[in-house]
């Protein structure tokens, strides 16, 4: 222990002397002293500076500011991680229900903009002849999007409230860009479910082939567990807080929501707001507007939301999202599993290339290490940008993600397209985490009883809608995926074909290595 004592004391002096500041040589000796040391753990270091302290005295000095800030970085992380959990939540709904109306007015309402800009949007939008579009513009960036009034890229924004820090991804709602929803919603912890209150728009939403069914559906088999469903535009004068029209949408949905397999007393919560006027948001809705609600707003409904806890020791899991260069390859994705930190070496599958973590980046500022549920950047040694693509993993060495070019699946066939059969042969696109791949059902091996869950006896040859079946599919590549009861996130997977949504489903089986 007097080893400790004395480093502390050193280190101690050598911050008087520099008044804390490094001295450029000492920089220098550090960074030859990491490029010499490769894969060292912090617990390794501890023990290197007990080993080597009495040597040379240059060494030890640069090494204990090395650990001492290895420490302190550790302990200010430990701080901020204790301090507020993290989420993601996925604004999904119909196009034009006022997905990022309601996020523009959240960030606005947390402090994230402020007037000038929110007066510059309003100038924009009056010169489009579009008023009521300026919130959105806080979400949707590109010209694109602002001429239209539809979102087609997934926004992403940051806010907090007293205990959490959220994550918005605010999702696409028209039809053609549902893949883009998709990746949105395979990143998010919980969802709001955005519905317009407004004559005929909740209908259309809701309607077959409207956006409303087809995005709860997917929220689902996505692993979006727990559900806010936003009534907005409350304040439109063909409703204006009337309470029958909040109740009819209420009726109309709850069956919807259970037939999707969501608890509707656990897992979902109702409730009014005006995204664009910001009523029940931040603070609960006057009762001169709307006597009848008693319930919470937005802010505090998302605080009290308890999602499933990861397992931050677990076998490290990250879905690559995107990637792109700057200063090496950087890669983009939310943890599933695991934690990582600087300087750890980890595999990216499927092609099993070696790299090494240079630096982790959540939200905008660098982190020494981050755990499950954080959206990162990661930087990294070893693998060029062409290499990687979106839909490969980012996972530990020592049990890295299984790469299969075939798996046994439990479907459930939502919709087929018309006059189509669900057999041996069917070929359709498979959206598994941040994966998008060609795929084709082999063989058809049991149906499920949907009463009993227990498989039939006959031999299936092909199905119809509303079945569950247990199949083998086979995709051209090799992808990585997980059973679904070791990680649900990297087990449960939608199939689509000509735009719609045909069935979901969750890998139960995967070859043996």
């Amino acid at each position: 222990m007097d080893i400790e004592a004395e480093i502390r004391a050193l280190q101690l002096d050598s911050a008087e002397v520099n008044n804390g500041v490094v001295n450029p040589e000492d920089a220098k000796l550090e960074k030859v002293e990491k490029e010499d040391e490769v894969e060292v753990e912090v617990e390794g270091m501890k023990d290197e500076v007990h080993g080597r302290s009495q040597p040379g005295q240059a060494e030890p000095k640069v090494k204990n500011k090395e650990v001492v800030a290895l420490e302190d970085a550790e302990a200010q992380e430990e701080m901020e991680t204790n301090k507020k959990r993290h989420l993601n939540v996925v604004f999904i709904g119909h196009v034009d229900a006022g997905k990022s109306t309601t996020g523009g007015q959240i960030l606005f309402l947390s402090g994230q903009v402020d007037d000038r800009t929110i007066q510059k949007y309003e100038k924009e939008a009056k010169d489009k002849s579009r008023e009521s579009w300026y919130m959105a513009y806080i979400m949707d960036t590109n010209e694109e999007e602002r001429v239209k009034g539809k979102t087609v890229e997934v926004g992403r924004a940051h806010f907090e409230t007293e205990t959490t820090r959220f994550t918005i991804l605010d999702a696409p709602g028209h039809k053609s860009y549902v893949p883009n929803m998709i990746s949105g919603a395979s990143q998010a912890d919980i969802g709001v479910l955005v519905i317009s209150a407004r004559k005929g728009e909740f209908e259309t939403g809701y309607e077959r082939g409207g956006q409303t069914r087809e995005h709860v559906q997917l929220a689902k088999t996505l692993g979006v567990a727990k559900l806010l469903v936003v009534v907005n535009k409350m304040d439109d004068p063909t409703v204006n807080w009337s309470k029958e029209r909040y109740d009819e949408i209420e009726s109309k949905m709850t069956p919807f929501l259970k037939s999707s397999g969501y608890n509707v007393k656990k897992d979902v919560q109702f409730l009014p707001i005006s995204g664009l006027l910001g009523s029940n948001m931040k603070s609960r809705v006057d009762k001169s507007t709307c006597s009848w609600w008693n319930g919470p707003c937005l802010f505090e409904a998302l605080d009290c939301i308890e999602v499933p806890l990861r397992d931050p020791k677990g076998p490290f899991r990250m879905p690559i999202l995107d990637k792109f260069k700057d200063m090496g390859t950087v890669v983009m994705g939310k943890v599933e599993s695991g934690s990582v930190c600087e300087g750890d070496s980890l595999l990216v599958m499927p092609n099993k290339a070696q790299v090494k973590v240079v630096a982790v980046y959540c939200d905008e500022s660098k982190v020494r290490c981050a755990g499950p549920g954080e959206n990162l950047r990661v930087r990294l040694s070893g693998i060029e940008e062409e290499d990687i693509l979106s839909g490969f993993v980012l996972s530990s060495v020592v049990k890295p993600i299984p790469a299969v070019t075939e798996f046994t699946a439990q479907l459930q066939i939502l919709e087929l397209l018309e006059n189509a059969i669900f057999t041996a042969g069917y070929k359709a696109v498979l959206h598994v985490h941040s994966v998008v791949e060609e795929c084709e059902i082999v063989e058809l091996l049991q149906q499920i009883d949907p009463k009993t869950r227990k498989p039939m006896k006959k031999k299936v040859l092909f199905v119809k809608n509303g079945a569950v079946v247990v199949c083998r599919v086979q995709v051209n590549n090799s992808i990585c995926v997980e059973k679904f009861s070791d990680f649900p996130q990297l087990g449960r997977f939608t199939l689509r074909t000509e735009g719609k949504t045909i069935a979901v489903g969750k890998v139960t089986d995967l070859p043996v290595a």
